[in-house]
């Protein structure tokens, strides 16, 4: 009777794991700026997109030349600095998955920001 208890618990860890597997799969990936990568003039590149959170966007770019940093609505506004402790991705091809919400990202080199690189992304 014991072996068979352990059966069922070993069949309900399998269907977890199954479960998840199929929630994980269903993330899509996107591409920021489609074939031109994270460039100037982004901003507009989330409009007509669905997204949802643990979604992943792909940002490709010259890492000599930019960078991405996630900040908040009013740093994204302002094309401020970011603040201390921002998350600041700096590889050229950076994967981040996206939270609930309106995520915020920009080019923190001066001027980028100012020029169109920047996004806002909301995740359903």
């Amino acid at each position: 009777m014991a072996a068979r208890g352990r059966g069922n618990a070993n069949v309900a860890v399998l269907l977890g794991v199954l479960l998840l597997c199929t929630l994980v799969a269903e993330a899509a990936v996107f591409n920021v700026g489609d074939r031109g990568g994270w460039s100037f003039n982004t901003n507009s590149w989330p409009a007509g997109k669905r997204f949802k959170a643990g979604d992943v966007l792909v940002f490709k770019y010259d890492a000599t030349a930019h960078d991405v940093v996630a900040v908040s609505a009013a740093g994204y506004k302002a094309c401020a600095k970011p603040a201390k402790g921002a998350k600041v991705y700096k590889s050229g091809a950076d994967r981040v998955t996206l939270a609930r919400g309106t995520n915020y990202f920009i080019c923190s080199i001066p001027g980028h920001c100012q020029s169109g690189m920047k996004i806002a992304v909301t995740a359903a």
